[in-house]
């Protein structure tokens, strides 16, 4: 069933334009305010944002819109994703609300929801909560007596740079590494570079001065030349680039080279198996991570487990299936050791675990596989089901045929933007590569 509001990742679009408007956000708040009533006890819901100058709007609106239902509300500011699923769960909250558009840019903004249990909500409770907000929620409003009360929590940064110090194994601090953090102008250009230092590091930190219209601009996980800079220049042992919200790190090593979200995952996996940390002998991926990760993690016993593109399906199947450790090429890294969601912070600090015991350098530790050549283009289109049309669908049967066994095509919209993703892989490069604009030009053709 299509959805309205919902995307792979929670409400996101452009703010101050449908759906993210201060009508639809305060919609929002009192959909899924009645949607977790249940109960007899004062209900609470905690929210968080970005640094995005949006979220002075949206935040108030979505406030009014729980109140207006009874339930209270916990104003957290400034604070990255993970910490909001973590005090969804400590606060005993009904649930959580994070305001923003990840690694998007500034004018985008979003809403992102937690349960109880502090996991993302499932396709069937936003499908609910979607037909709550197309109702008559005035029907449902809370008496006078019953309007739910807002107060805004002290001391939630400190909350969470205790959370993630505590996830570094303990007989390891970081003394003698020199480490160069972007936190892309967003919500953790407080706690990380904080928590790094307090764990013993020399902390160089950019991407830490937010205006409101620079998160992620030039900076963060998705722009990374800032960093490489950064690392050259202060000769920093290790790079960390988080995005906007913090749910998301790319490593960028001594020598200026970028290690993603799937090295990253191979060098958690090692290391917990080592340890024998790991619950079930693999991990969860997408099916955009890399054929070269897979079979890496073949040759070290370890399955790899893939699901459709979005952390919370990851998450999902690690629930299921008892998998401790999985993520997405992009940089979302989720370890269910330690938390709910993707957690920016703490898989760098498992990486930086992983360095200090080996005592090698970032280059060594992190590079850990060669990536089977990929190629990803974007297409915008607005077009209506382009994959519906026969002839892109002949063009993808084309390209999957020509690639056989050696390599796969993976072609989806995107859940956040109005975009076209395909990705090819084999060993072939040249033929990935033609494959993928053959692909690109079938729908380019039907689109135009």
């Amino acid at each position: 069933m299509a959805r309205t509001y919902f995307g792979t990742d929670g409400i996101r679009g452009t703010a101050n334009r449908w759906p993210i408007t201060p009508e639809i956000a305060m919609k929002v708040g009192m959909a899924a305010g009645l949607a977790f009533r249940r109960g007899n006890h004062r209900h609470r819901v905690v929210i968080g944002k970005d640094t995005r100058l949006s979220g002075y709007m949206i935040e108030p609106a979505l406030t009014a819109g729980f109140t207006a239902v009874g339930m209270d509300v916990v104003l957290c500011g400034p604070v990255p994703t993970p910490a909001i699923a973590m005090l969804t769960r400590s606060l005993r909250a009904d649930l959580g609300v994070m305001i923003s558009a990840s690694h998007n840019p500034f004018a985008d903004n979003g809403i992102k929801l937690f349960g109880p249990d502090g996991y993302k909500l499932s396709d069937e409770i936003e499908t609910d909560i979607e037909a709550l907000i197309d109702s008559d929620l005035t029907r449902r409003l809370a008496q006078p007596i019953d309007l739910g009360r807002a107060k805004r929590l002290d001391g939630v940064r400190d909350r969470y740079v205790e959370f993630a110090k505590r996830t570094l194994p303990r007989a390891i601090n970081l003394s003698g590494l020199r480490v160069a953090i972007d936190c892309a102008n967003g919500a953790a250009y407080r706690v990380a570079p904080e928590a790094l230092w307090e764990l013993g590091a020399e902390v160089v930190a950019i991407g830490v001065n937010p205006d409101g219209l620079n998160i992620n601009r030039e900076c963060g996980s998705t722009s990374l030349g800032a960093l490489v800079a950064k690392v050259h220049e202060v000769r920093a042992d290790i790079g960390i680039a988080l995005d906007g919200d913090a749910d998301r790190v790319i490593i960028v090593d001594e020598k200026g080279q970028i290690v993603d979200g799937d090295q990253l995952m191979a060098v958690v996996a090692q290391s917990f198996a080592e340890d024998g940390r790991l619950t079930k002998p693999g991990i969860v991926a997408t099916i955009m991570s890399n054929l070269g990760l897979e079979r890496h993690l073949a040759k070290q016993g370890l399955a790899l487990h893939r699901t459709k593109v979005g952390d919370r399906y990851v998450v999902e199947a690690m629930r299921a299936e008892g998998y401790n450790v999985g993520g997405e090429q992009s940089g979302h890294i989720v370890l269910a050791d330690y938390s709910t969601t993707g957690d920016g912070l703490v898989a760098a600090l498992q990486v930086l675990a992983a360095v200090k015991r080996q005592d090698k350098p970032v280059s060594a530790v992190c590079h850990l596989f060669e990536p089977t050549p990929q190629v990803l283009r974007n297409i915008r289109t607005t077009a209506k089901q382009p994959l519906e049309q026969e002839t892109v669908r002949s063009a993808i049967a084309a390209a999957r045929s020509r690639l056989g066994n050696d390599g796969r095509i993976v072609v989806r919209p995107s859940g956040t933007e109005p975009l076209i993703r395909v990705m090819g892989e084999g060993d072939d490069a040249d033929l990935v590569s033609a494959v993928v604009d053959d692909i690109i030009s079938a729908i380019g053709a039907v689109a135009a």
